[in-house]
């Protein structure tokens, strides 16, 4: 320490931390962050994967109401299991697995099969209007169909064929064999199949 202009030892001069800049740190960075202590990082992840965890929410769960619950249980255990995180995955694919888990987990605990709501305020909205893959793939008769679905099956079906998940990942996000991956996906797009013939054709029912 330098002497001042009085004789004394001057006080050492406090380093500044680093600015904490959300929009330049990866996704684990944040997480990272998150765990030690930064009160942002966390928030970050969500506003930018928000929109994509809630439509997951959407499609695992029955209902609009589930998937509000089931995406806030989710978010709250991810939260404070930040830590467990290995970064053997995205962080990303992690937080999706921990939503399509809770919308499962709820499914259960309702034992009974819910009625499903077709008003519209209980469909997904695309993005994007004028996109018109999402507008298809939000329409009313595929959703329908999607629903018709056991949970298991529509899981895997969305990860792999909607969301463009390899079956390596969803095998890993749903903590299945990849093997089951690949046989829920073929009886549910047989069974989507035949759903949607139905749907699109009900003069067609016996």
């Amino acid at each position: 320490m330098n002497e001042d202009s009085r004789g004394g030892k001057s006080r050492p001069v406090a380093c500044r931390a680093r600015p904490f800049i959300p929009d330049e740190l990866s996704d684990i960075e944040l997480l990272r962050a998150h765990v030690g202590g930064q009160r942002h990082a966390f928030a970050e992840i969500l506003r930018r994967h928000n929109d994509h965890l809630w439509q997951t929410a959407l499609r695992t769960s029955y209902t609009r109401e589930d998937a509000a619950d089931s995406l806030q249980d989710a978010l709250l255990s991810a939260h404070r299991t930040a830590g467990s995180f290995r970064a053997e995955a995205e962080v990303r694919s992690w937080l999706h697995a921990i939503v399509v888990n809770a919308c499962l987990d709820r499914i259960r605990r309702n034992k009974t099969r819910r009625a499903i709501s077709l008003s519209p305020e209980t469909m997904p909205e695309p993005v994007d209007d004028r996109d018109e893959f999402a507008e298809l793939e939000m329409s009313l008769v595929v959703d329908r169909a999607l629903f018709s679905l056991p949970p298991d099956q529509r899981t895997a079906l969305v990860a792999i064929d909607l969301e463009g998940y390899s079956v390596a990942d969803a095998a890993a996000m749903l903590g299945v064999p990849e093997g089951t991956i690949k046989s829920r996906c073929a009886r549910a797009r047989q069974r989507l199949q035949e759903r949607l013939e139905f749907l699109r054709d009900p003069g067609n029912r016996k």
